[in-house]
């Protein structure tokens, strides 16, 4: 079943982002952003993505090398409708990954077709399938057979950048919407832009309109800077998408998706060219309805996202957990010190000492 004509428009998402919204951030994002909806029902990110997984590690992998792929590809019902994303070079390998994944029990497969790290393109996958447009297609119908999406399976999606070293949505993304691709998520930015430059959505005014010409059926997905919910609010409404995909301000922030609850948004957004903080938040925040997480809340729900990581992914490096410190520890006096403290931690013990110590001395 195709899930993405299920959604609500637009629909909120949350972006595959490695070593950041792995299982144990998803799991914290499905409880804390759960909230309940004007018509009743249950809110939340309205789609998962996983961290990007090697197709070709799924097939080349010793044992113990794919039992810590593996890990990658956990999933709990909450996180539903969860879509794994895939990478690799090798159709064979998709056809393949692909295919574990609708065993898996996935609502989706998305192929990376955006990643700019050097690592990854080096390999030809990620936003290097840019240059190499019939390996792409070979890659995505891959996909779709492992799937078995003209079978009744599940939907296949693509994630991508404007153009590699320039602007090339006029030939690569009808490449794409010619494959009758479920869903299409473009990052406004080419591959060599980084994260040097703005993100450009003007530019999904013209995807759309290639859209409505090539395949109509294909939901448009925007990311790039949103750093709020009413930002991406504001963005969905301005550019006409389908949806809007969150990454850097969910670091630290798995309240991001429930309308009542939020972190400033200068905790949690990364340096980004060109953006204006002070025009993203649109909601009324002195309104009853609208708070700040407070501080012991924060440093609760930051323990309880290490332990979880801990018992989830033991093969880990604990140091990966700090890449949320940033924005759970921040904007409150004292904060540069005891962030630095935790730093120095090596598991979650000695952090639940330092967390402990803290919140008693400010009691």
């Amino acid at each position: 079943m195709n899930f993405w004509q299920q959604l609500p428009k637009p629909f909120f998402a949350v972006a595959p982002m490695a070593d950041v919204t792995d299982v144990a951030f998803r799991r914290m994002i499905a409880k804390y952003s759960r909230h309940v909806r004007v018509d009743g029902s249950e809110g939340g990110p309205d789609v998962m993505w996983t961290e990007f997984v090697s197709a070709d590690g799924l097939v080349r992998a010793t044992p113990e090398g794919k039992e810590k792929l593996m890990a990658d590809l956990l999933y709990a019902e909450e996180e539903r409708p969860i879509v794994a994303q895939l990478f690799t070079r090798h159709s064979e390998h998709m056809e393949y990954a692909a295919s574990l994944c609708l065993e898996l029990g996935f609502d989706g497969i998305d192929i990376n077709m955006g990643c700019p790290v050097g690592a990854i393109i080096d390999q030809g996958c990620g936003a290097a399938m840019i240059k190499t447009p019939e390996l792409a297609i070979a890659i995505i119908r891959a996909a779709k057979r492992g799937a078995k999406t003209d079978e009744g399976g599940i939907p296949v999606s693509v994630k991508t950048r404007l153009g590699y070293n320039t602007d090339e949505v006029e030939t690569w993304i009808p490449t794409l919407l010619k494959e009758k691709l479920a869903a299409l998520t473009v990052h406004t930015r080419t591959r060599k832009d980084m994260s040097k430059v703005s993100a450009c959505w003007e530019r999904l005014l013209r995807i759309i309109e290639l859209r409505d010409e090539l395949a109509p059926e294909t939901v448009i997905i925007g990311n790039g800077d949103v750093l709020s919910l009413d930002d991406a609010k504001l963005k969905a409404q301005k550019y006409g998408v389908n949806g809007v995909m969150i990454g850097r301000a969910l670091f630290g922030n798995p309240w991001f998706f429930n309308p009542t609850l939020r972190l400033p948004t200068r905790l949690t957004m990364l340096p980004t060219h060109g953006v204006d903080i002070n025009t993203i938040h649109t909601a009324d925040i002195s309104s009853a309805s609208v708070r700040y997480v407070p501080l012991s809340e924060r440093f609760k729900v930051l323990l309880e996202h290490t332990k979880l990581f801990e018992e989830l992914l033991p093969h880990k490096s604990f140091a990966t957990m700090k890449k949320h410190y940033k924005a759970y520890v921040n904007g409150f006096p004292g904060a540069a010190a005891v962030r630095a403290t935790l730093m120095a931690c090596d598991n979650t013990a000695e952090m639940e000492l330092v967390i402990k110590a803290f919140l008693e001395k400010t009691d």
